[in-house]
C-alpha cells in the first residue's frame, strides 16, 4: 500500500516519475522526433515540385475537350476547331459501348462537328442526287473530313479511305461527342421514331443493332436528364441551402452556449426530441401507407416497377413506407432500450459535460478553430485534385494504325502522322490511317506517371492527418491549460488556444508529423486494397475473395485503433511536450489503468453527442421538408418550385450534421482532454494539502474521490 502523499505503482507500464512542480502543459520544451520534421519539410517541398512538374507537362483541356482523330481538341480557340466543339464517330457501330467512346479508343474516325446529324442520311443516296439536290450533300459534307468535297470519287474508295461516313443517323451531343438519340416508344427502342435504317453498305439494319455500340445509353441519358434536373433544383435553391445551413450553425453554437448553464436538462431535451423525431417519421410512414391504401398501383413491389429515374415513382408505392417504417421503428428501439440500460452512466456523462462546457465557456475561441482545419484540409484536397488531373493529362499524343483489314500486320501500331503516306502501311493495308489514339509517351516521367500518382495520394493522406493532428493537439493544450489552472479562470493563460497552437507547430511538427504518416500509411494501404476489390469483384475465386475481406476488415480495425491511439498521444504532447512513441505509451498505458471509466464515460459522452448531431440535423431537416413541400402557409410563396424536394433537401441534413459535427468535434476533444488530465491527476496527487487535485470540486464528487482539499476545491 502507498502511504499517503505518494503515487502508488501503476499496474501497467513502469512506475512513473513525476515532477513534484508540475503546474499544466509544459512551456519550457525542446522539439521532437527532429528527424520526421526534417523528413516532413523535405516531401513538401518534394510534393511541391511533384505539383509544378506536372503542370508543366499536363493539359487540363484533354480532359475538358474531345480530341479529334488529328489530335486537335474540339472546340480550342484560335484553331480551326473553334466553332467546332462535338466529337462525331463515323462509324458508331464500331464502337463496343459508351465507356470505349469516352476514352477516345473507338476504332473508327473521329471527327470535331459544330452539331450533331439530325437525319438520317447514307453516302450511297447522297452522292446519287448530289446533281439535283445539292443541299443534301452540303449538309452530308459537314461530317466529312475538313476539305473533302468530291462526290465524283467512287463510293468504295470513299469508304476504304474514310473520307466521309458511310451513313449518319439522328445523334444528340452528350459528354460532348454525339450519341445516336434513343428513345422508347411503346416498349420499343428507336431512333427519331424509326425501328430500322440503312448502314450505306447496301445493309438494312434495325436499330437494336446499335444497342452493343451504345450499351446502357438510355441510362446514362436518363442518368444525363436527371443530372440536368437536380443542377436546376440547386441552381434555383443554393441561397435557401445556406440559410439552412447558418440555421444549423447558430442553433449548435446556441446549444454549446446554453450547454455551460444546462446541460443535464438540454441533453435530456436532446435525448427526447430525437426519440420524438424519429416518432414523428414512424407516423407519418404509418399515414402515408395507410392513405395508399386501396390506390391502383400503389400495392405493387419495388421489384416490379425496377429501377426508376423520378424517385417520386417510388413513393407512391406502400411497400416504400412499410420499409421506411419497420427501420425508424427499429432505431427507436434501439436508442430506448440503450438509454434505459445506460441512464446512470449518461448522468456521468452529463457531469462530465458540464465540466467540459465550463471549460468552453472561458475559451470560446476554441469553438471557431474547426474553422482553420477545413481551411487547410481544403487547401490539400484542391492541391491533391489540381496536381491530379495535371499528371492524367501528361503526355504527348500517341498515333496508331488504324486498319479496316482484321489481319493487317501494322493495326495497333504506333505511328507518325507526317510521315505515315510515305510508309509501305497504305499498300499492305489499304484504307489504313494514322489516327489519334491517347496520351502517353515513352520518357522516364511518363513512365512513372502512376507512381507519382500514388505518391500523391500518400502525401495527400499524410497532409490531412497532419492538419487533423494540429487540430487535436492545439485544442488539447488549450483544455489542458484549463485544467490545470489552480484557480479558475485567473490562473488560465492569455490567449491558451493560440499559445498552444504555437507550441504545437514549434516544438512538436515532428511528432505530429510521425503520428500522420502512421495512419497514412494504413489508410493507403486500405486503398489500395479497396482498388484491387474492386478489380477482382468479377473473380470466381472465392479465397481471394475471403483474403480480401479479411485484409479489409483487419485494416479497418487498425486504422480505429490508430486513431485513437494518436489522438490521446496527442493530448500528452500537449501538456508534456515529450515525442510522439512516448506520448502514445504514456497515454495507452494511463488509459488502460482506467479502461472502466474510458469505457462508460468516453463512449456514453460520444454517443451522447451523436444524438445532438442528429437532433440539430433532424431538426434543421424536418423545417426543411415543410419548406420546400410548401407546407408552410408563410413560406408557401416564398419556396422554390423545385424537380426533387430532396435534392436540397437531403443537402441541408447532410451539411448541417457537418457543421454540428464540427462544433461538437470540439467539445468531444474537450470532454478527452479533461478526462486523460483527471485520470493524470488522479495519479499524480492524493487530495492532500502536499498534493491536492487540480480538478473542480463538482467533478471531483461526480468521478468517485471523497477527499478533496478545500484549498483548490474550486468550481
Amino acid at each position: 500500500m502507498a502511504r499517503k502523499g505518494e503515487a502508488s505503482a501503476p499496474p501497467y507500464g513502469e512506475p512513473r516519475k513525476f515532477d513534484p512542480k508540475f503546474r499544466g502543459p509544459i512551456h519550457n520544451r525542446h522539439c521532437t522526433d527532429i528527424i520526421c520534421c526534417v523528413i516532413f519539410i523535405v516531401v513538401i517541398l518534394g510534393y511541391i515540385a511533384l505539383g509544378i512538374v506536372a503542370w508543366v507537362h499536363g493539359d487540363p483541356r484533354k480532359v475538358i475537350y474531345p480530341t479529334d482523330s488529328y489530335g486537335q481538341f474540339c472546340g480550342q480557340k484560335d484553331t480551326f476547331n473553334e466553332n467546332k466543339t462535338i466529337l462525331f464517330y463515323f462509324n458508331i457501330l464500331k464502337c463496343a459501348s459508351p465507356v470505349v467512346l469516352i476514352n477516345l479508343q473507338c476504332p473508327t474516325t473521329q471527327l470535331c462537328v459544330s452539331k450533331c446529324p439530325d437525319r438520317f442520311a447514307t453516302y450511297i443516296d447522297v452522292q446519287a442526287s448530289y446533281r439535283y439536290k445539292p443541299d443534301q450533300w452540303n449538309y452530308f459534307k459537314q461530317f466529312c473530313k475538313p476539305g473533302f468535297n468530291n462526290p465524283r470519287k467512287s463510293v468504295a474508295q470513299v469508304l476504304r479511305d474514310e473520307d466521309c461516313p458511310s451513313m449518319i443517323i439522328p445523334s444528340r451531343p452528350f459528354l460532348k461527342r454525339c450519341f445516336p438519340d434513343f428513345s422508347t416508344k411503346n416498349g420499343v427502342l428507336t431512333v427519331a421514331n424509326q425501328t430500322t435504317f440503312r448502314d450505306g453498305r447496301g445493309k438494312t439494319r434495325n436499330v437494336t443493332d446499335l444497342r452493343e455500340a451504345a450499351n446502357g445509353i438510355n441510362n446514362v441519358l436518363d442518368a444525363r436528364s436527371v443530372g440536368m434536373k437536380i443542377f436546376e433544383d440547386y441552381a434555383i435553391s443554393w441561397y435557401w441551402i445556406l440559410i439552412g445551413l447558418f440555421i444549423a450553425m447558430i442553433v449548435s453554437l446556441l446549444f454549446l452556449v446554453l450547454l455551460r448553464f444546462t446541460a443535464g436538462v438540454l441533453f435530456w431535451i436532446f435525448i427526447f426530441g430525437v426519440i420524438g423525431i424519429i416518432g414523428y417519421g414512424i407516423w407519418h410512414c404509418y399515414w402515408e401507407y395507410d392513405h395508399l391504401k386501396g390506390i391502383p398501383g400503389s400495392d405493387l413491389t419495388v421489384y416490379d416497377i425496377g429501377f426508376q429515374t423520378d424517385f417520386r415513382v417510388y413513393l407512391q408505392l406502400r411497400q416504400t413506407w412499410l420499409a421506411f417504417m419497420i427501420i425508424l421503428c427499429v432505431v427507436e428501439v434501439i436508442i430506448i432500450l440503450m438509454l434505459i440500460f445506460l441512464r446512470n452512466r449518461i448522468r456521468i456523462a452529463i457531469a462530465l459535460l458540464k465540466e467540459g462546457s465550463r471549460a468552453i465557456g472561458y475559451i470560446m475561441s476554441t469553438l471557431f478553430y474547426p474553422i482553420v482545419t477545413f481551411i487547410l484540409i481544403a487547401i490539400c484536397i484542391s492541391y491533391w485534385a489540381v496536381t491530379a488531373v495535371f499528371l492524367a493529362t501528361s503526355g504527348e499524343p500517341v498515333y496508331k494504325v488504324m486498319a479496316n483489314q482484321t489481319l493487317c500486320k501494322y493495326a495497333n501500331l504506333t505511328c507518325d502522322p507526317e510521315t505515315f503516306n510515305t510508309t509501305n502501311v497504305t499498300k499492305l493495308c489499304p484504307g489504313a490511317q494514322c489516327t489519334f489514339a491517347f496520351y502517353g509517351g515513352e520518357s522516364l516521367y511518363h513512365k512513372y506517371i502512376f507512381i507519382f500518382q500514388l505518391a500523391n495520394a500518400f502525401v495527400f493522406l499524410w497532409l490531412v492527418n497532419f492538419a487533423i493532428a494540429l487540430g487535436q493537439c492545439t485544442l488539447a493544450g488549450a483544455f489542458a491549460s484549463y485544467y490545470w489552472a489552480s484557480r479558475k479562470p485567473a490562473d488560465i493563460p492569455l490567449w491558451p488556444l493560440f499559445s498552444s497552437f504555437g507550441r504545437a507547430i514549434r516544438y512538436h511538427t515532428g511528432s505530429l508529423a510521425f503520428g500522420a504518416l502512421i495512419l497514412a500509411i494504413v489508410q493507403l494501404i486500405r486503398v489500395i486494397l479497396e482498388y484491387l476489390d474492386h478489380k477482382l469483384k468479377g473473380t470466381q475465386n472465392s479465397f481471394t475473395r475471403f483474403l480480401l475481406c479479411c485484409l479489409k476488415c483487419c485494416f479497418w480495425c487498425l486504422e480505429k485503433f490508430l486513431k485513437f491511439i494518436n489522438r490521446n498521444a496527442y493530448i500528452m504532447i500537449a501538456i508534456y511536450g515529450k515525442n510522439f512513441c512516448t506520448s502514445a505509451k504514456e497515454a495507452f498505458f494511463l488509459l488502460m489503468r482506467n479502461v472502466v471509466r474510458v469505457a462508460v464515460l468516453d463512449k456514453v459522452t460520444d454517443f451522447l453527442l451523436f444524438l445532438g448531431k442528429i437532433l440539430v440535423a433532424g431538426g434543421v431537416g424536418v423545417l426543411a421538408f415543410f419548406f420546400f413541400t410548401q407546407r408552410i402557409p408563410i413560406f408557401a410563396q416564398e419556396a422554390p418550385a423545385l424537380n426533387y424536394y430532396w435534392v436540397p433537401l437531403l443537402t441541408v441534413i447532410i451539411g448541417s450534421y457537418l457543421v454540428a459535427h464540427g462544433f461538437f468535434s470540439v467539445y468531444a476533444m474537450c470532454v478527452d482532454t479533461l478526462f486523460l488530465c483527471f485520470c493524470e491527476d488522479l495519479e499524480r496527487n492524493d487530495g492532500s494539502t502536499a498534493k491536492p487535485y487540480f480538478m473542480s470540486a463538482s467533478l471531483h464528487r461526480i468521478l468517485g474521490k471523497k477527499e478533496l482539499s478545500p484549498k483548490k476545491a474550486v468550481g
